[in-house]
């Protein structure tokens, strides 16, 4: 194939040819990836207007426990009030614009403005103002109408959700049926999750959809860039049937796959049967399928891993993994990542499991380090005139594979994870954000 640069289009314009294609042939331009006008309506489209997730309930656990956090650009404080009521505030000043919490977490009855000295409960209601009858009168600042402005915040088992656009639907109806591959994650233990440390942190030079675009499930490139940790046995030897009865399934906002024949031992004994009791029969169904491992992503781009972390010599053992994707820019990225487990698993297992995550997924991790390199060169690659105009394949799977007639689970599903499938689905959600007015 050849291609020629084309005369520079504006966002709009470029969208609209860039959905067409890809729905007609499922080629995806490049030029995505790197477009700073496109980041711009990304942020006016998705990230205004989507629910995306902030923080787990046990990272605050007491009354004043707050953690600083972000949606893109803007800065939000989740805070739990003395009531123990969780609320969003938007970290800015009503003054002169400063941030009020300077810190990433910690507890606090209030939040003083460093700048003038304005000072807020951590419900936002503004409680004082240095020499306020002096420099405002009487009447000059109602301090009720002056407090820090709240944001949508909603809970769905434990991750916590905003919205910036008050006119979202609620976070259930945007989840719809996708809660049920959540409770997979969520549910598995009466007790429920705990996030064990800080999230880790780390930026690079890559564009955010390429991290939500692999956790979808990119099973094909692990024994490429992976090489490494195939050769010394963390990853089994993979060829072109070994994710052959993993399914992918796609639902709303969510999209993912799951690794076949991999074994229950990775869990704790009692969890086993904590998930029997607590799932449902529908959930059983995939369950006996020996489908536990599973990678996906929750539009736009918080992404979840349940896997096995493997060392020669040891048994397996289980860690699960959400991650959220922050776009600083059209060609650099933050990402979040936590480490969350059951409450209730025995805590030498608890050391296990986070070990097995670290070594994996950690900012030093066998496998982050491999996945980052390649989301930096196609970010890079994608700057050029003629980048812009390169079709990029997502036909895999597309011609030759069959829904499942068959799958216990809402939505579709087809029958391998060796497919781009539920990438597919990722795009056109994401051209239905980007490119509707309905939104």
């Amino acid at each position: 194939m050849t291609v020629t640069a084309q005369r520079v289009q504006g966002p709009e314009e470029y969208l609209a040819a860039a959905q067409e294609k890809f729905l007609q042939r499922a080629y995806l331009l490049a030029g995505l990836f790197s477009d700073p006008e496109i980041f711009r309506l990304e942020k006016e489209r998705i990230y205004a207007r989507a629910w995306h997730f902030v923080a787990h309930e046990s990272e605050i656990p007491r009354p004043g426990d707050y953690v600083v956090r972000y949606v893109a650009d803007d800065p939000l404080i989740i805070v739990r009030t003395e009531s123990g009521e969780i609320r969003a505030l938007y970290n800015m000043c009503r003054h002169r614009g400063m941030q009020v919490c300077r810190a990433e977490a910690g507890n606090a009855a209030f939040f003083r403005c460093p700048y003038h000295g304005w000072t807020y409960k951590n419900t936002g209601e503004l409680i004082g103002v240095p020499f306020h009858r002096e420099v405002y009168g009487t009447e000059g600042l109602q301090r009720g109408e002056w407090p820090l402005i709240s944001v949508r915040l909603e809970s769905y088992e434990g991750l916590l959700f905003v919205n910036l656009d008050p006119e979202a639907v609620p976070l259930r109806e945007y989840l719809g049926e996708a809660t049920f591959y959540l409770d997979f994650y969520l549910k598995k233990s009466t007790a429920g999750l705990e996030v064990r440390g800080a999230p880790d942190r780390w930026i690079f030079p890559a564009n955010w959809k390429l991290g939500a675009d692999n956790f979808i499930g990119d099973a094909y490139h692990t024994a490429f860039t992976h090489r490494s940790t195939v050769e010394v046995g963390i990853l089994p030897v993979p060829d072109a049937n070994f994710h052959k009865d993993g399914p992918q399934a796609i639902v709303g906002p969510w999209a993912g796959g799951y690794v076949p024949n991999l074994p229950y031992a990775a869990l704790y004994p009692h969890l086993i049967g904590a998930m029997r009791a607590n799932l449902t029969p529908a959930h059983h169904a995939i369950m006996d399928h020996d489908l536990w491992q599973s990678h996906s992503t929750l539009f736009p781009n918080l992404s979840f891993l349940n896997a096995p972390g493997i060392m020669p010599g040891t048994p397996p053992v289980a860690y699960f993994t959400i991650r959220v994707w922050r776009p600083l820019g059209p060609d650099r990225m933050e990402i979040w990542s936590w480490y969350l487990v059951e409450r209730d698993a025995p805590e030498e297992w608890k050391e296990a499991s986070y070990r097995a995550y670290v070594l994996q997924f950690g900012t030093s991790g066998t496998l982050e380090q491999d996945d980052t390199e390649n989301w930096s060169s196609i970010t890079k690659v994608a700057k050029g005139q003629l980048a812009r105009t390169i079709p990029l394949n997502y036909r895999m799977g597309l011609d030759h594979l069959q829904p499942l007639t068959d799958w216990p689970g809402p939505g579709q599903a087809y029958p391998v994870d060796y497919t781009e499938y539920a990438q597919r689905h990722f795009w056109t959600t994401y051209f239905e954000w980007m490119c509707s007015n309905s939104r």
